[in-house]
C-alpha cells in the first residue's frame, strides 16, 4: 500500500488530474454504476495509508451518499486518514430553522461527514452565521480557504484598470469583497440586498454615485439562481457604471444564463474552478497544493500505535 494518493469522482478529475500532479501523488478513479431503481454501486482505486479525495459537492445528493460508500471500501482496504477536499461545499447555506419543521442542513451534513473521514478542506464556505468551520465539523480537522489569493493573482496577471471599483452585493459579501481590493490597491463598496425569494432581489446601492464613471469587479461567493448578480449588475448600470464585470468562486448556475447576465449589462463572468463550469477561468490548485503539503510528506500522518 502506498503512503498518499487522491481519489476523485469522474466530475472533478480533469482539475484532480492537474492537483494530484502538482503534488506528485497517484490519482484513482471512484467509479459509480447506477442501478435501474435509482441506487448506485461504488468501487474505490486501490487504497492509501493516506487518501485524499477531491470532491466538488455541487449537485451533492448522489455524491453524498458515494463519498459515504467510498470512505466505507478505503477503510475497510486499510486507509488511516481519510482527507475529503470538497472545494465547493454543500448545505452549507441553512444553518438555522426559519420556519417549524425546517430541518438545519448544515448540521446533518457536517455531522455525516465528520463521521467518515478525518479533515475537510473547502473554499469560501457559504457559512452566514456560523463564525468558524469547525463549528460545523465536531471532532475532525476542518479548514475553510479563501479564493481572494487566487483571483487576486489571476486578475493581476491579465491587468485591471486603477479606476476599478471592487463591488459586492450584501453585507455577507464585505469580508473577502474588501479582502481583494485591498489585494489589487483598489477602492470597493457593498450594496444592500433585500430578498424577496429564491430567485427574486432587490439591491440598492449604498453609494450609488461612487461609481459613475467608473469600471466595476463585481465580486459573489455563490451565483446559482443568478438573481443577485443580475440585480446588482442592474444597478450599477444605472448609476453610471462604464462596465460590469464578475468574478465568483462557485459557478452553480447553468450556463444557458449567460445571455442573462450579458441582456444585464454584465461583461464578462469568471469563475473559480471550485465547480467544473464553462466559466472556469481561475485554477485553485495552489492554494490547495499549499494545503495538502503536509498529508503528502507526512507531517499531518497520525501516530501508529500497536
Amino acid at each position: 500500500m502506498s503512503d498518499v494518493a487522491m481519489q476523485s469522482l469522474s466530475s472533478g478529475a480533469a482539475d484532480a488530474g492537474r492537483l494530484a500532479s502538482l503534488l506528485g501523488v497517484a490519482l484513482r478513479e471512484i467509479k459509480l454504476h447506477r442501478f435501474p431503481d435509482g441506487e448506485i454501486r461504488v468501487t474505490v482505486g486501490a487504497a492509501a495509508a493516506t487518501t485524499i479525495i477531491y470532491a466538488p459537492l455541487d449537485q451533492p445528493n448522489d455524491k453524498l451518499i458515494a463519498l459515504l460508500f467510498a470512505a466505507e471500501a478505503l477503510r475497510r482496504a486499510g486507509t488511516r486518514r481519510l482527507v475529503l477536499l470538497a472545494p465547493y461545499l454543500c448545505y452549507m447555506r441553512q444553518d438555522a430553522a426559519f420556519s417549524e419543521g425546517e430541518a438545519i442542513s448544515q448540521k446533518a451534513v457536517g455531522r455525516l461527514i465528520s463521521g467518515i473521514v478525518d479533515r475537510v478542506i473547502t473554499v469560501d464556505a457559504h457559512l452566514h452565521r456560523t463564525p468558524d468551520i469547525s463549528a460545523v465539523f465536531p471532532g475532525i480537522e476542518a479548514e475553510d480557504l479563501s479564493a481572494m489569493p487566487a483571483i487576486a493573482n489571476s486578475l493581476r496577471s491579465a491587468g485591471i484598470d486603477p479606476a476599478t471599483i471592487v463591488a459586492g452585493p450584501d453585507a455577507e459579501s464585505a469580508p473577502w469583497v474588501s479582502d481583494l481590493a485591498g489585494k489589487l490597491g483598489l477602492a470597493h463598496m457593498v450594496a444592500r440586498k433585500i430578498r424577496r425569494g429564491d430567485r427574486s432581489v432587490e439591491i440598492a446601492l449604498t453609494d450609488p454615485a461612487s461609481v459613475a464613471g467608473r469600471p466595476v469587479l463585481l465580486v459573489d461567493d455563490i451565483v446559482s439562481s443568478g438573481g443577485t448578480l443580475i440585480g446588482c449588475a442592474k444597478a450599477l448600470i444605472a448609476a453610471g457604471a462604464t462596465a460590469v464585470d464578475a468574478v465568483i468562486t462557485h459557478a452553480l448556475f447553468p450556463h444557458e444564463m449567460a445571455a442573462k447576465f450579458r441582456d444585464a449589462g454584465i461583461r464578462s463572468l469568471r469563475s473559480t474552478s471550485s465547480v467544473p463550469h464553462p466559466t472556469n477561468a481561475i485554477p485553485l490548485d495552489d492554494i490547495f497544493a499549499a494545503a495538502l503539503r503536509g498529508e503528502v510528506n507526512g507531517t499531518t500522518l497520525p501516530e501508529i500505535t500497536t
